[in-house]
């Protein structure tokens, strides 16, 4: 039976003493949670259900007593918020939507979060749906995240000598190979362990220039989203050159298709590796290093996956995905309407007793097109738009290389000719390019795609 245990020797924050190695003590709270999660992967469904029922009864009764709008929504259900918890329980609960975590999030946030969970932090994110959402998280929540990553990293026996590529939104470029070396691979594995250089690229930059830069680097491990692995491919595929020493790519944020993964195998020669996580949640789901599946994180996540009758799917059937987050004091997120849609997976025949996703849909987003030839991530300045509007939601389509359409809800029905000035400029600005910009309110919410899909950037121009 595979183990999440962490190969010796680890890290000690005590001079002189090699081994046993004396952990700090950030690094002896993630080998905690580590510990608990080496056996409990292997619990069955009914015991981790049980265990789930029973933080699920702490959870719910601290929402109940510190936020307004769990304390109506609970008694509106007729739930009794000291259980007894079952899967038929938790569905008399309403769903809770983006929209109201955007609207009414001072109703949600905990009153007095527990001071035992640690600092507070506020996360901002658009999502993939294009409502942008704030939700604070605790020092527990990121003790999760660290955990959680950790456990990845083992259960896909990662060489951490290795060199990482990470090419992201966000980021910006870090070049220089000192600090690159002094940094390492980051937090959770600079707790435990001395690692390779780690270097990071914004994704904005042209692809092109990304897939030299990749080569330079030669990494043995490349982290970006599944559109722009799909670009490099493409970049090395035209220079006839592949990152000699890579062994294995990891996506993050969007769907991944089989295509990309069959040719990523064909041309890089290395598996991808996908992981399903969320900024208001964190890591829901990994894949297993066994059968490719995505293990949900059953121990800190309730996940349903829901018909449109609100019912949960049997395997093989694609619904959308309803997450619980049991360590969340601050914000409670009690089926939280994420809007992601998943296909239900089978048991594993791995023997972890977690359950499965087969695959997440509905979050693949494309790359912008210039008419210079430049493809690159969709990034156009969304987190500025509410400079000028209360935009609630929005979409950009490029249905021409010189040519975007802005899709957006704002608050005040309307925006004026100043306001659509600002956020052409934005828009602008951001791209690095003078396109043309036409925008189109919508009342209320915009529209998905087939199957519920929602994409927040779409390029319809021909390939």
């Amino acid at each position: 039976m595979p183990t999440t245990t962490l190969p010796l020797p680890l890290r000690s924050s005590v001079r002189g003493v090699h081994w046993p190695a004396l952990p700090e003590a950030a690094a002896a709270q993630v080998l905690a949670q580590l510990f608990q999660l080496d056996a409990s992967q292997w619990l069955s469904r009914d015991e981790l259900e049980r265990l789930q029922a029973r933080q699920l009864s702490e959870l719910v009764r601290f929402a109940v007593g510190t936020s307004e709008f769990y304390r109506h929504a609970v008694a509106e259900a007729g739930v009794n918020p000291e259980g007894p918890w079952t899967p038929l329980t938790l569905s008399r609960l309403p769903l809770l939507s983006r929209r109201a975590l955007q609207q009414s999030a001072s109703s949600i946030h905990s009153r007095v979060p527990p001071k035992s969970h640690g600092e507070l932090k506020v996360v901002e994110t658009s999502g993939s749906s294009g409502e942008p959402v704030r939700v604070k998280h605790t020092g527990i929540t990121d003790l999760r995240w660290l955990a959680l990553n950790m456990r990845e990293h083992l259960w896909h026996r990662r060489d951490v000598t290795q060199t990482l590529v990470a090419i992201r939104p966000h980021l910006s470029a870090l070049d220089d190979e000192t600090i690159a070396r002094s940094r390492g691979w980051g937090q959770p594995v600079t707790l435990f362990y001395e690692t390779g250089p780690a270097y990071t690229q914004s994704i904005r930059l042209d692809v092109r220039e990304q897939a030299r830069w990749v080569l330079e680097r030669d990494p043995g491990y490349l982290l970006t989203f599944p559109t722009n692995l799909a670009g490099l491919i493409d970049e090395f595929d035209r220079l006839g050159r592949q990152p000699k020493s890579l062994l294995q790519v990891r996506t993050v944020g969007e769907t991944v298709s089989n295509e990309l993964r069959e040719r990523c195998q064909a041309r890089l020669g290395v598996p991808i590796v996908d992981a399903y996580s969320s900024q208001e949640v964190g890591a829901i789901a990994a894949a297993c290093p066994e059968s490719g599946l995505y293990h949900v994180n059953a121990e800190y996540l309730i996940v349903e996956v829901l018909d449109e009758a609100g019912l949960p799917c049997p395997p093989g059937k694609v619904g959308r995905v309803v997450i619980t987050d049991l360590l969340n004091f601050a914000t409670p997120l009690i089926r939280y309407d994420i809007r992601d849609y998943a296909e239900v997976g089978p048991e594993c025949p791995c023997g972890r007793g977690l359950p499965t996703l087969r695959c997440i849909v509905g979050r693949e987003r494309n790359m912008l097109r210039l008419p210079t030839g430049a493809r690159f991530w969709a990034f156009v300045g969304a987190r500025r738009f509410e400079e000028v509007a209360e935009v609630l939601q929005f979409q950009v389509i490029q249905p021409s290389l010189e040519k975007l359409e802005v899709r957006l809800v704002v608050a005040e029905g309307k925006l004026t000719e100043e306001q659509q000035a600002r956020l052409r400029s934005i828009v602008r600005e951001t791209t690095g390019y003078p396109f043309e910009i036409e925008f189109t309110i919508f009342p209320d919410e915009l529209p998905r795609g087939r199957g519920g899909k929602f994409e927040e950037f779409i390029c319809l121009v021909q390939q």
